[in-house]
């Protein structure tokens, strides 16, 4: 045996320990995890098109819009999607709540300022 493939063969070995302890903790860490439990099917399923239809029928409706919301929201038995959806709608309103607030008092500065510059305004 020449020592060209003595070296191969060594190299092919340690090769092989190191794909083989690298591999191992990979292969444990997906291994080790629980199977998906179908404990709570019924909400982890999608929401279908109807109930999506209806949501967004409900979302048209003053202040109707803000309850579901809240109960679709924090609700048990919500679907998480639904509920993960409603949660985010709320916190978008907040911004938009916030967001008013701040450009109405910018804009309200604005003209007092203009009309101050202007005489009209004492």
């Amino acid at each position: 045996m020449d020592n060209n493939s003595f070296d191969k063969q060594n190299q092919n070995t340690e090769q092989g320990q190191y794909q083989q302890t690298y591999q191992q903790p990979y292969q444990q860490q997906y291994q080790q995890q629980p199977p998906y439990q179908a404990g709570d099917s019924g909400l982890e399923e999608p929401v279908s098109f109807g109930d999506w239809m209806v949501t967004m029928l409900l979302m048209w409706i003053p202040c109707v819009n803000i309850i579901m919301l809240f109960v679709w929201a924090f609700g048990s038995g919500t679907k998480k999607s639904k509920s993960n959806y409603c949660k985010a709608m709320l916190i978008w309103m907040v911004i938009g709540v916030v967001l008013s607030f701040v450009l109405a008092g910018t804009f309200a500065t604005i003209v007092a300022s203009i009309l101050q510059s202007e005489g009209i305004y004492y």
